[in-house]
């Protein structure tokens, strides 16, 4: 959907369209459980496609799942130090959910689950049908795709190893998937094929 369609159907329906972004491996460099500011190294370029996200009318959410809590690797304020950080560095973001729930005891709020996501539509009045979702791991794909949106899974963070879990577009890094997005849905015919998968 281009930003004029955005914004034309957001007032028609009163419900915003948005983008829905992992973290970790997404929008910053992937270190493993990074629970200090100074880990924290955002994608070049990162800053300038969510703004041009942001003016076309897409409210930018992050959904992170983040077990190093509920691990005991890092606390909850060690998080949050990193996602102001997080927002220093590129913009201040429209919402921001986690799930501390580890692999061993989900809840729906943790990704694949749509709890984070259902949460933040209901709190920001998303529109599911006219949102993406972009990841680096099979389990954003899933998030999405069970929540209606369109998915697109890059190949940073742990991407390249998630190529065949079906999203809709693959994108090398955020800001290609950023104009897949601005691009109506559609990849941009300048960006060359996603890159393999590695031998393993």
């Amino acid at each position: 959907m281009s930003g004029d369609a955005a914004r034309t159907s957001a007032c028609a329906t009163g419900l915003r369209p948005a983008v829905f972004l992992d973290r970790d491996g997404t929008l910053i460099e992937e270190v493993g459980y990074c629970s200090r500011p100074e880990d924290v190294r955002a994608y070049v370029g990162a800053r300038e496609s969510l703004q041009a996200l942001r003016d076309a009318g897409y409210l930018l959410v992050v959904v992170t799942n983040q077990s190093g809590i509920g691990l005991g690797y890092f606390t909850e304020a060690d998080y949050q130090a990193v996602n102001a950080e997080l927002e220093r560095q590129i913009l201040k973001l429209d919402g921001i959910y986690f799930a501390a729930d580890t692999p061993e005891a989900p809840t729906a709020r943790r990704k694949p689950g749509t709890g984070m996501i259902l949460e933040a539509a209901d709190e920001l009045g998303i529109d599911l049908a006219r949102s993406f979702f972009v990841g680096d791991r099979g389990s954003d794909i899933e998030c999405g795709r069970r929540a209606g949106m369109r998915t697109i899974l890059i190949e940073t963070g742990y991407g390249l190893k998630h190529l065949g879990c079906g999203a809709d577009y693959v994108a090398r890094e955020i800001n290609d998937a950023a104009r897949i997005i601005l691009g109506g849905g559609r990849p941009d015919p300048s960006l060359s094929p996603a890159s393999p998968a590695p031998s393993s």
